[in-house]
This record gives structure tokens, C-alpha cells and sequence, in this order.
């Protein structure tokens, strides 16, 4: 609390009245209203009360528990002062404005919540009575949010050729108060979506709108995708697909994309392009739907769910962003992600050289470009079932036990894919030691090594006399 500023001048210059007629001091008490502050800055409340009395106390609280709990922040007792030793003729009857601060260097979110400044001070009539009156501010402390992400939902999911699939992106931003507005763009325009409040029922079937449909071409459908559409089209009413179920015939290995000298990779990667008749090249209809959880801290979780029809024939390769506006924020936060299908599995093997009996691992570890939403993966092996006797295994790694002899030049497929697309890799697996498949020379190697050492001996002195007739 500062020292009192001096007397006004008409008060100074007012005329004394008699101690009998002194009415009872009075006090008044107000704290200046601050506007929301941001977590991190200065903040200093301002407690102002005028009075004509002399000073007894002044005490700040932080209200919490919905003012069940009072906890003290600040304490002036004006006993154990001399500031106001200037003031010991109390009867004179003058109005004296005072102010007391309260300074947070640097304030949390913990620090949101009411205050309140209580005043104290003799009654003029005797100093065994005090006056008390108090104000109160609630302190709004704003927190801009501290991470933003793009995920897709339900997710890995398959390509679906046949038949249309809802997709939705979900744009999670944590660590803001109060909570953001979030929403989303396409290739840098605004989306205009369609708000939901519940969110829509999975065997709904594609979402509807009856809003008009505005065509995308222009935009996103270039004259690439748009041949490749035709061509593919073209191949569905030959008959042809274009989705390889056999690798290629040539088996020469690219020495660029191979790893390991255990696989030979067939350097033939297809995608699967084939769309049918019920994607459509318009726009689709987005619809929009929020969701707020409100964490111990103070601050929000916001969910943006951003769900459309999906149609891979225009939305692989469009480029999504999630934008968040905050009064906290001198800018927007923003996150984007791009919808790619996979394109070229690169797949590694270990061990470098396989043997009989040893355990292969057979891992993708990437693609050729950057593929969103992550893709789910499927082992196969071409003409035959796995070693573990199942036709197909799900996961980004497949792990053969004890591989035998039998699996030498046995080819694997690995199937990548996402709602976008989908796509085909193929290699083969080369286990080293495996014994010559003639009986002859098998035999005769089998006998050199288990007979008697005699028998060994007279084979390489006959071996001898041949060479030397020779």
C-alpha cells in the first residue's frame, strides 16, 4: 500500500467541526476492472478506497472452492507502520484517496479466479471501533493452446473399389482457454461444411446434403488424373484389370531398390487406379461436428471432425489444413496433412544371409513418397500358403520361424494400402546352405561324410590314380 496522496484543497481549507457533532467515518472501497491477460504476462490488481477516517488494515484474498476457502495474499497493519504518523489528528475531518497493489511477476492459470481487497479503519467517534468494507475483481487468465495435430479416423483402413466410404479427419487442439475456434481448409479455401451435432452412424452409407454440388475439375482433377481416370474406365469395359494378382514374369532385380542380398526384389509396383461408376467429380458435401473436454489444469481439448464421401479420384494428393483462431494468438496455429495413396513399398529383410533353421524378418520400412493416412499391410505368399499354414498376414513386418530348406525361391507379396489406393510389391526369398535337390550327388555326399573313414580314404586314392591316368 503507498503512502496517501495529499488532502484536496477544498478539504484542506474546510472549516474544523466540534468531536461532539463529528459524524461516523466512513469508507469506500473498488477494485479497477482489468480485461483477460494472457498466461506469462505481469499483472497488477488495483485496490482504491477513499475514506476520511485513519487507516487500520488492508488484506487481499484469493477467493477459491466457489468462495468457500479464502487464501491471503497480502497483509498492510497500519500498528506496526509510521506512514501515516501525519494522520494522529484524526478529528480533522479530511477525504483522503488511497491505493494498494497487488503485483503477479508472472501469471498461471492456477491464478485464475476472484479476488478481493478488504479495507479497515477507526471510526472517528473512538478508536475502539473499526470500519470495514471490501471490493472484488475476477481475474480471467487466457491460455493459448500449446500443441495442434491431424489425424484420420478409423484408421488403417482398405481401399474400397466398389463401394463408397465415409472418411473423416480429426484435428485435435489441446492446451487453450478459453477454447479456440477450429476449422478447416482444402488446397488453402475455407470449407464450407455442414454442422453436425451427433456424430453420423457408420452404416448410414455415404452422407448427403441437399446443397448443390459444385464441380471440383477445375481445381484439383488435372489432365493427368483425368487420362488415367478414362484409361482406367477404358480397361474395366475390356475387362482388364489393372490391379496385378501375379508379379511379372521378369525377375531381374533393380540393384537401386535392393536392400539385402537375401530377397530379389521384382522391380514391378502397381497401383490400383480401378474406380468405379459411382465416384462422381463434384464436390463433396462436408460436415462438421466439435467436441470440448475440459482438463484438471483449466484448459479445453477441442475435436474438429471434418467428414466427407470419399473420393479417390480427386481427393489423393489434396492438401487438408486445420486452422485454429484464439484471443491469445497474434496468429492463426495451423496443421495440414496431404491424402496420399502408397506408392513403392521399400521392404528389408534380416538376416543379409539366410540360412536353413534361421528366422527372417521381412519388414517394410517406407515408400516412395509420403503416404497419409497410414496404410495397413498384408503378407501373402504367390502360389502357396505361409509357412505358418494361414493364406494372408496382416501386419508391417512378417516373421518367418526356422525357415526349411523348402522356402528357397519362394515369392512374397506385401499389399499396401489406405482409402486412397492400394498397391503391390513382390519379393523372393533366397536361403543359402540349401542342399542340391539331385539324389546322386546328395547320396554321395551324404556317404563321404557318415562312412567309415576307411571307405573315405579309398575314394580319394581311386580319385588319385584317375587324375594321374588322366
Amino acid at each position: 500500500a503507498g503512502a496517501p496522496p495529499s488532502a484536496p484543497r477544498a478539504a484542506r481549507l474546510g472549516a474544523r467541526t466540534p468531536a461532539s457533532t463529528l459524524p461516523a467515518g466512513y469508507l469506500t472501497v473498488n477494485i479497477e476492472p482489468l480485461p483477460p491477460v494472457v498466461a506469462g504476462d505481469a499483472v497488477t490488481l488495483k485496490c482504491n478506497f477513499k475514506t476520511d477516517g485513519r487507516m487500520r488494515e488492508i488484506v487481499w484474498y484469493r477467493v477459491t472452492d466457489g468462495g468457500t476457502i479464502k487464501q491471503k495474499i497480502f497483509t498492510f497493519d497500519a500498528m506496526f507502520s509510521t506512514n501515516y504518523s501525519h494522520m494522529e489528528n484524526y478529528r480533522k475531518r479530511e477525504d483522503l484517496v488511497y491505493q494498494s497493489t497487488v503485483r503477479l511477476p508472472e501469471v498461471r492459470i492456477s491464478d485464475n479466479g476472484p479476488y478481493e481487497c478488504h479495507v479497515g479503519i477507526y471510526d472517528r467517534a473512538t478508536r475502539e471501533k473499526v470500519v470495514l468494507a471490501s471490493g472484488n475483481i475476477f481475474l480471467n487468465v487466457m491460455a493459448p493452446p500449446t500443441s495442434i495435430e491431424v489425424v484420420a479416423a478409423d484408421m488403417p483402413a482398405p481401399f474400397s473399389r466398389y463401394q463408397a466410404q465415409n472418411f473423416t479427419l480429426v484435428c485435435i487442439v489441446s492446451g487453450g482457454k478459453p477454447a479456440p475456434m477450429v476449422y478447416f481448409k482444402r488446397d488453402g479455401e475455407p470449407i464450407q461444411a455442414v454442422p453436425l451435432s451427433e456424430p453420423p452412424v457408420a452404416s448410414s452409407g455415404p452422407l448427403q446434403d441437399s446443397r448443390p454440388f459444385r464441380s471440383l475439375l477445375h481445381r484439383d482433377l488435372d489432365d493427368t488424373k483425368m487420362q488415367r481416370s478414362l484409361s482406367l474406365l477404358d480397361a474395366e469395359n475390356r475387362g482388364g484389370r489393372p490391379y496385378t494378382e501375379r508379379p511379372a514374369r521378369s525377375l531381374t532385380p533393380d540393384p537401386s531398390i535392393l536392400f539385402q542380398p537375401t530377397t530379389e526384389n521384382v522391380p514391378e509396383t502397381v497401383v490400383s487406379r480401378e474406380f468405379p461408376r459411382w465416384v462422381h467429380s463434384n464436390e463433396p458435401i462436408y460436415f462438421l461436428r466439435h467436441s470440448h473436454a475440459p482438463s484438471s489444469d483449466g484448459t479445453v481439448e477441442v475435436r474438429a471432425l471434418l467428414t466427407w464421401t470419399l473420393n479417390p479420384q480427386i481427393d489423393n494428393e489434396a492438401l487438408f489444413s486445420c486452422e485454429v483462431k484464439h484471443p491469445a494468438l497474434s496468429m492463426p496455429m495451423q496443421a495440414e496433412v496431404t491424402l496420399v495413396a502408397p506408392k513403392g513399398p521399400k521392404i528389408m529383410m534380416t538376416p543379409s544371409r539366410a540360412r536353413v533353421g534361421d528366422t527372417v524378418r521381412i519388414l517394410v520400412h517406407g515408400f516412395q513418397n509420403e503416404v497419409f493416412p497410414e496404410p495397413m499391410f498384408t503378407w501373402t505368399r504367390v502360389g502357396s500358403r505361409l509357412l505358418d499354414g494361414s493364406t494372408e498376414f496382416d501386419g508391417k513386418e512378417l516373421v518367418l520361424e526356422r525357415v526349411p530348406a523348402e522356402l528357397n525361391g519362394s515369392m512374397y507379396r506385401c499389399t499396401a494400402q489406405n482409402p486412397l489406393g492400394s498397391t503391390d510389391t513382390h519379393t523372393r526369398l533366397i536361403v543359402f546352405g540349401t542342399p542340391p535337390r539331385l539324389g546322386i550327388g546328395r547320396t554321395a555326399r551324404e556317404g563321404s561324410a557318415s562312412g567309415p573313414p576307411g571307405i573315405r580314404l579309398t575314394l580319394v586314392l581311386a580319385l588319385t590314380v584317375v587324375l594321374e591316368l588322366t
